[in-house]
């Protein structure tokens, strides 16, 4: 259970810490996010808050998201995901209350969830960090997948890494620190590399496991 906000990954720098070092950050437009709902234990079985970033053109929300927006008294939103959180922490929230990045504060410890880039379809030296085979003539494995150990079954186990599509899923970067925060612009730089291209969505929520 954790407290979090939506944002927009917007590109990488770099800045001075206290100590004078060069510290590589992640600049992510954070919010403004709209409470689009609030689930209890009650109802659905556990309490979380969905949250709602970026507006977005009428005509291109489908009916049913439409009503869940006007029913919420909300503007059509572009990316919404849910927050779980703890019953305690849902009597801090209402619907359509405007989450902010004074949520969090410098030094914090986040997780960042998005979307990798997509690499295509790559083969296994890429793909997975496989050894190549001699390149000097004469030699008939270079850079394929060799033996794939089916001999008795005479098949191809579930699970065998072979070439096929590289990046394009969902990845979470853990423990991550808060380097600044900036109310004025929404802006959260993070210290290190977060999952996705520049412009790609992304959800920040508070670590749960915080090194002692």
């Amino acid at each position: 259970m954790a407290k979090g906000i939506l944002g927009k990954k917007i590109g990488m720098t770099q800045v001075f810490n206290s100590a004078g070092h060069l510290v590589p950050v992640t600049v992510v437009e954070a919010g403004p996010c709209l409470v689009v709902q609030k689930k209890t234990e009650d109802k659905e079985g556990y309490s979380a808050i969905q949250l709602g970033f970026e507006e977005k053109k009428a005509k291109r929300v489908t009916q049913p998201l439409k009503g869940h927006f006007a029913k919420a008294g909300v503007k059509p939103l572009r990316f919404v995901k849910e927050i779980r959180i703890t019953p305690e922490e849902s009597e801090q929230y209402q619907v359509g209350q405007t989450v902010t990045v004074e949520l969090f504060k410098e030094g914090e410890i986040v997780n960042v969830t998005g979307t990798a880039k997509g690499k295509g379809f790559s083969g296994v030296i890429k793909r997975f960090n496989f050894s190549r085979g001699p390149m000097s003539h004469g030699s008939k494995y270079h850079r394929g997948v060799g033996s794939l150990g089916a001999v008795d079954a005479a098949r191809v186990f579930k699970g065998r890494p072979l070439p096929g599509r590289k990046g394009g899923h969902r990845v979470t970067v853990q423990g991550l620190e808060i380097i600044k925060v900036d109310p004025e612009n929404n802006l959260l730089l993070i210290k290190g590399a977060v999952p996705g291209r520049n412009g790609a969505y992304v959800v920040v929520k508070e670590a749960y496991k915080q090194s002692s």
